[in-house]
């Protein structure tokens, strides 16, 4: 276990996955910019893009770990953009579904091709990338299981 005290903000792990966050938001409203998307449509519509068949809000909720509260506006905004469509099921109308237009099967590629372009002017190898992915994901769980623990 590690006993350490807090002595300079930029030696802070907090501070350092925070900076990032925000640097990748700036990074991701660039790219994203000529699609007129967020960061959260996009992680959004990735989930779609990997599914490839309607999910219920909360399904896409516990993916991308947004509450329906945060989320319905957002959707809201997608289908005001043609991202998505809605639909209720048909034996349960409080079951609300979330399915691709056509215009987001159309932009996956093109998306995925200019967030990779993007990408590729960091000066990362893919063995680099993957390691940072598997190292901030087991931050967040260990983190998680804190949290549950202060519950």
């Amino acid at each position: 276990m590690m006993n350490r005290s807090p002595h300079h903000l930029e030696d802070e792990l907090c501070f350092a996955i925070y900076s990032a966050q925000k640097y990748y938001n700036k990074f991701y409203t660039e790219t994203l910019k000529e699609y007129h998307l967020t960061y959260p449509q996009y992680i959004v519509l990735l989930v779609l893009w990997e599914e490839q068949k309607p999910l219920m809000i909360k399904e896409i909720g516990e993916r991308v770990g947004l509450d329906t509260g945060t989320l319905t506006p957002l959707l809201k905004r997608m289908e005001k953009e043609s991202w998505i469509e809605r639909h209720n099921d048909i034996h349960d109308g409080r079951k609300v579904y979330i399915n691709l237009t056509q215009k987001a099967k159309d932009f996956e590629q093109p998306i995925k091709q200019k967030v990779k372009g993007c990408f590729s002017l960091i000066d990362m190898k893919i063995d680099e990338y993957n390691g940072n992915v598997d190292l901030v994901k087991n931050i967040g769980i260990k983190v998680k299981e804190l949290d549950k623990q202060l519950e």
